[in-house]
This record gives C-alpha cells, sequence and structure tokens, in this order.
C-alpha cells in the first residue's frame, strides 16, 4: 500500500543519544513503556533545557515553527505519562540527520 500524505521531512539534531532508556526505580515487575523519537528528545532538549524559542529551535533543526509545536506536544504528552504512570521512557530512531 502507498504511503499516504506528505513524506516527512528529515530532522536535524545534534548528536544521538547516548542513553536509549530512562526506567522508574521501586516498580515491582516490568513497567510498560512510552517511547519518544529522536527528533522529540531533541526538540525538548531545545526549547525546555537550553531555553530556545520554539521559532529558534525550528530553524536549528530546519523545521517549520508549527512542526516543533507538534512535536513537542506529542514529546511533553509521552514524557508526561511516563512519569505519571511509571513507564519506562524508550528513546526511538526517527527520520534524522546529524548537523554538520
Amino acid at each position: 500500500m502507498k504511503p499516504r500524505g506528505r513524506p516527512k521531512k528529515v530532522r536535524l539534531v545534534e548528536k544521538i543519544p547516548q542513553i536509549e532508556q530512562f526506567s522508574p526505580r521501586g516498580r515491582p515487575g516490568r513497567p510498560d513503556e512510552a517511547e519518544i523519537t529522536i527528533d522529540q528528545l531533541e526538540a525538548l532538549r531545545l526549547v525546555d533545557y537550553l531555553k530556545m524559542s520554539q521559532g529558534e529551535a525550528a530553524k536549528s533543526m530546519g523545521l517549520s515553527r508549527q512542526t516543533i509545536g507538534r512535536i513537542l506536544k506529542a514529546s511533553r504528552r509521552s514524557v508526561a505519562d511516563a512519569l505519571i504512570n511509571g513507564k519506562i521512557i524508550r528513546i526511538v530512531g526517527g527520520k534524522i540527520e546529524l548537523r554538520k
């Protein structure tokens, strides 16, 4: 089946994260997982950690400001779900390219 819609634009990231998952302590058994992509992690890093505006982060990642807003919304929802429900946060691939 042919993919629908517009193809995703490559997202520019500074580096691949060395840590692939965060796991809660004190929860018995194997907790559920919440996934975020590398580009979602980069958007969180730029906007929430480095305090860039969404416009600056968009320019840095080679995307529009609206796309950064959508990426941030999805990543914040996943991280909040993991923190509130004691889930593992797993960082997975995505359509990315390392920034030169």
